[in-house]
Order: structure tokens, then C-alpha cells, then sequence
């Protein structure tokens, strides 16, 4: 069967529905961020300067400056990875993932191999299970769609010399646990594992989609390498000033402060789904998003956009199907009007 891998949760989204399709927070952006981006309207006219962003991000996740490479959304940096990295032997993508990784290989001319995590596991990674010979290995943490965090012990395995390693960790900064200072599992600080490329995003919790910012953190040789595969001035001027306000320590602790009202309405939601008949949650979903398993969900998919809720479809996720959705964690007063409806579908189809 062929799989849609350009299929995205915003297709699913439109007119008149709520969204629970795409994984981006949906507040009013705070004055400390929204104040640089406005300020930087008025400095159009002048070619992008990443010095400062590049700085501020170095500083945040205490790396050297040229161990990063601001990207315009961590798409960007799949796409500079699978070009800059043609002579790559055996590509391997961990799944079920973002599927973009996997597009931007198949597009660039590789030929892909699929580790699929099994749903008995958990969709847990198993180091054993991606190939000794892989020289270029994909995979996300927290995964989506299965908002599964793997040990940052375990990923931590699959980095060797002569292989590039590449954790996508565009959600890192929806997780939360109790105890623990900063974002648990993340990859981002080391600098000391072989060919360890790290990705992130600024525009889920922030609301930045549409600004396009990321950046990836990587050894110097290898962002050097991926530099030389980006357009000049990829990053617009107000996309850098976003990611020098995400770095600062408001920003950071702010971050914090959502994840931990994230882990509460996840809580919510998960409580909520106990009472949907026949739906299964596999493993301890742990970001802004639940992967649901349940007969004919591309079916009650459609009937649910009838009654106004956008959900992600899973049948486009390697490794899922079409009995899989996957739905974002939203406030508790949206999850219990969603689980509501979902539980009167089900009812009339039974």
C-alpha cells in the first residue's frame, strides 16, 4: 500500500471545525515575544543578520556557536540533511515518526529502510533493532504521533563514529515531569556523542507555525557541511527575532510552565478516553498529542468533522493504519465536549 508521507494535520483543518488535528498551541502570543517580532517589521529593508539568534540559542542549550544552524523550521533541516548527505549508504527512519524525514530522503534520491517500532512495546525504541550498518538513523523523541519519550540512554546507543544520528525533537519542549529540571530525555546539550544531530522547533508551543523557525544542533563540521546545502538568508529577519526571544530565560521558564499544564490536560484527556468504548491508548503518551486505536476510526474520522472536530488520520504513518487517529491535547473543557461527541459516534455506529 502506498503511504501519503506529505499528508499533515493542517489538511485536515477548516471552516467552522475545532482543531484537534494539529499539534500547535492555541493561546495569544505573549508581549515578550510578539514585541521583537513587530519591532523587527521596521528593519525589512536590511538582509537577515543570524548572529544574535544564532548566539542566543548556543547560550541556551550551552553549546558552541558554530555547533548550531538556524533553519526556517526544523523541515528545512530534513530537507538539508537528506541533500547534504547523499553519499549516505543505508538510511534508515525509525517508525511510526513525522513522516517528513522520510519524504525529504526519498526525494533527494536515497533509498530508504523502515525500522518499525512494534504497538506491543509501546512503540518504545529498541536500539537493537536498527541495523548495525545504518549510516544515517532518524528518530524523534517525543515521537510523533505517538507521543511516545524514549530514554535518552537508549537513543544514546545508536550513536557511533561513521554513522550521522538524527533526533527530532520538535516537541522536546511539551514534556514534563515531576522532579526533574528542564526538559527530560532531551539529546540537546550533548555535544560529546558522535555524529549527533539534534532538531528543533519554536513554532508548536509558541504558535509560530507560520513563521517558520527552527534550528538543529550538531558537531561544527557537519553544520558547516549542511550550511553550504542552505539558500542564503533562509531565516526571515522577524523568524530570528522569535528565536532570540524563545531562547531567553522568560522564555525557558514559561516553556516550563505550559509543559506542566500540558501534562495535566493530557492527564485529562487520557481519563476521559477510559470511558470510550473500544478505543485503546498504547503506551504513556507524554507530549501534546494522543495516538487512539479503535475500529474503523477513518470512518468515525468523517463523522466527526460532521460534527465539527478536526483529527489527525493515522493511515498516512508508516507503522499505524487506518484504525489509528491522532488527537491533540487541548483545554479540559474542549476534551470533554470532543470525548462526548466521539462516545455518541461510536454509540450510533454500534
Amino acid at each position: 500500500m502506498t503511504i501519503d508521507l506529505g499528508h499533515h494535520g493542517d489538511a485536515e483543518v477548516g471552516a467552522g471545525l475545532i482543531d484537534l488535528a494539529v499539534n500547535v498551541r492555541h493561546e495569544p502570543m505573549p508581549e515578550w515575544l510578539s514585541g521583537p517580532i513587530t519591532a523587527s517589521l521596521h528593519h525589512l529593508r536590511q538582509y537577515p543578520d543570524k548572529s544574535g539568534a544564532t548566539s542566543a540559542v548556543a547560550r541556551r542549550h550551552r553549546r558552541a556557536e558554530n555547533e548550531v544552524l538556524l533553519t526556517a523550521g526544523a523541515a528545512q533541516a530534513f530537507v538539508l540533511l537528506a541533500q547534504a548527505l547523499r553519499t549516505s549508504r543505508k538510511p534508515v527512519v525509525v517508525h511510526p515518526q513525522f513522516t517528513e524525514p522520510e519524504a525529504a530522503l526519498r526525494n533527494a534520491g536515497h533509498t530508504i529502510e523502515r525500522v518499525l517500532l512494534p504497538e506491543e512495546d509501546g512503540f518504545r525504541l529498541d536500539a537493537t533493532l536498527v541495523p548495525d550498518d545504518a549510516d544515517l538513523v532518524f528518530i524523534g523523541n517525543p515521537t510523533n504521533p505517538t507521543s511516545v519519550l524514549h530514554p535518552a540512554a537508549e537513543i544514546a546507543k545508536l550513536a557511533r563514529p561513521g554513522r550521522v544520528l538524527v533526533v527530532d525533537e520538535a516537541f522536546s519542549d511539551t514534556t514534563f515531569r515531576p522532579g526533574v529540571d528542564g526538559e527530560p530525555e532531551s539529546l540537546a546539550g550533548r555535544g560529546d556523542l558522535p555524529g549527533l544531530v539534534v532538531l528543533r522547533s519554536l513554532t508548536k508551543t509558541w504558535g509560530l507555525a507560520g513563521l517558520r523557525i527552527g534550528y538543529l544542533l550538531a558537531p561544527a563540521d557537519l553544520v558547516a557541511k549542511l550550511a553550504k546545502a542552505q539558500p542564503l538568508w533562509a531565516v526571515s529577519t522577524p523568524a530570528l527575532a522569535a528565536a532570540i526571544a524563545c531562547a531567553s530565560p522568560t522564555a525557558i521558564s514559561a516553556e516550563r510552565d505550559i509543559a506542566a499544564r500540558l501534562a495535566t490536560e493530557r492527564s485529562h484527556l487520557l481519563d476521559r478516553l477510559k470511558h470510550v468504548p473500544n478505543l485503546t491508548v498504547t503506551g504513556t503518551p507524554a507530549s501534546a498529542f494522543v495516538p487512539v486505536r479503535l475500529s474503523e476510526a477513518d470512518k468515525v474520522r468523517l463523522e466527526l468533522r460532521e460534527r465539527g472536530y478536526a483529527v489527525r488520520r493515522g493511515d498516512t504513518f508508516p507503522g499505524l493504519g487506518p484504525d489509528w487517529l491522532r488527537i491533540a491535547v487541548r483545554d479540559t473543557a474542549t476534551t470533554d465536549a470532543f470525548v462526548e461527541t466521539l462516545i455518541a459516534v461510536l454509540k450510533e455506529r454500534s
